[in-house]
């Protein structure tokens, strides 16, 4: 692969090689990790629609719960993944470093819980993970999931990072209801959903989780680390529900297909690392799995998608896609 340099680094060191088989243990890991501070964001911030309230951010050098509310002030928890730390900051002004290195789960629970004691905040969580089906056992008692190689997470991060920033760019282009771009410590994902505007039919045997998370019609793009079976990492696009005929859409870029078991479309990260223009490769995936869902489930375009209302001085120094004067007449319903 030819090496370019733009911005801050060449496009390798942006889009680095993601192999599956050699950081899947240190993956394990840090899913954990990630879990226990997401359940004390859990357990301490207000309910939002969709679970908003729960997911991390990606920061400029790794991942954030943003600001957890407590008493009178309010804590935050950042996971610096150029330093190897995770950072404990509060209101009163507070700093607290634990290193991340290579410890079990259940070592590295006690040393968030104590310090967070340490720093006054008082906690219960429910120690079981979640979403993670072949492993339940609870955080204090995980001695065996203890691999952290800090230049696997950095890759990982740098590859989310790029995902991210692709990721609000295609935000950028939808006006209607749209999530923040947001990292579910549940799933290990990064995801942005697009709302179609109507109630979507309640699910048959759905817990309260997944009840309020496909409440309404949504179009969900992300990207995930994958599964061995699978050839690791890769991006997402699914509808929910989906409308009839997604399935056998013709969509961008070659590479991209329908997998019948996750019932998602799927594009290696791997043929967009190796692609000429990475980001323009991912919006194409992006934007035609998008426009399937959208036409397909007969989405009022035209309200989701109206030109944004900004100064011309702004829209010139976009990097982003221009967004269209108003929606192509095909798309509306």
């Amino acid at each position: 692969m030819a090496l370019s340099t733009s911005g801050f680094g060449t496009r390798e060191e942006a889009w680095p090689a993601l192999p599956f088989a050699e950081w899947k243990d240190t993956y394990a890991t840090l899913h954990r990790y990630t879990q226990v501070l997401g359940k004390v964001r859990l357990a301490l911030t207000p309910p939002e629609n969709h679970w908003w309230n729960v997911s991390f951010r990606v920061t400029s050098r790794g991942l954030t719960t943003g600001l957890i509310p407590y008493g009178n002030g309010s804590f935050e928890v950042d996971f610096d993944f150029l330093a190897n730390e995770l950072r404990f900051l509060t209101s009163r002004g507070d700093v607290r470093v634990m290193e991340l290195t290579a410890r079990s789960v259940a070592e590295f629970y006690r040393d968030v819980m104590s310090t967070l004691r340490e720093l006054g905040v008082e906690v219960r969580i429910w120690e079981q993970p979640v979403e993670i089906p072949d492993d339940t056992t609870p955080f204090s008692q995980d001695t065996h999931h203890a691999t952290y190689v800090p230049g696997h997470v950095r890759n990982w991060w740098r590859a989310l990072l790029q995902a991210h920033i692709a990721m609000k760019e295609f935000r950028a282009g939808f006006t209607g209801k749209c999530s923040p771009v947001q990292f579910f410590w549940g799933s290990f994902d990064l995801a942005v959903t697009r709302f179609g505007g109507r109630p979507a039919p309640a699910r048959p045997g759905a817990d309260a989780v997944t009840a309020e998370a496909y409440c309404e019609e949504v179009c969900s793009v992300g990207f995930w680390p994958g599964t061995e079976a699978l050839g690791g990492a890769a991006f997402y696009c699914y509808a929910a529900p989906e409308p009839k005929g997604f399935a056998e859409a013709s969509v961008k870029p070659a590479g991209a297909g329908y997998d019948a078991n996750l019932k998602e479309f799927l594009l290696p990260y791997e043929a967009v690392r190796r692609a000429e223009d990475p980001r323009a490769f991912l919006l194409d995936f992006f934007q035609s799995t998008y426009d399937a869902c959208a036409d397909l489930g007969k989405w009022d375009r035209a309200r989701c998608e109206r030109p944004l209302i900004i100064p011309e001085s702004v829209k010139g120094a976009w990097r982003s896609v221009t967004l269209p004067e108003q929606p192509p007449a095909e798309s509306s319903p």
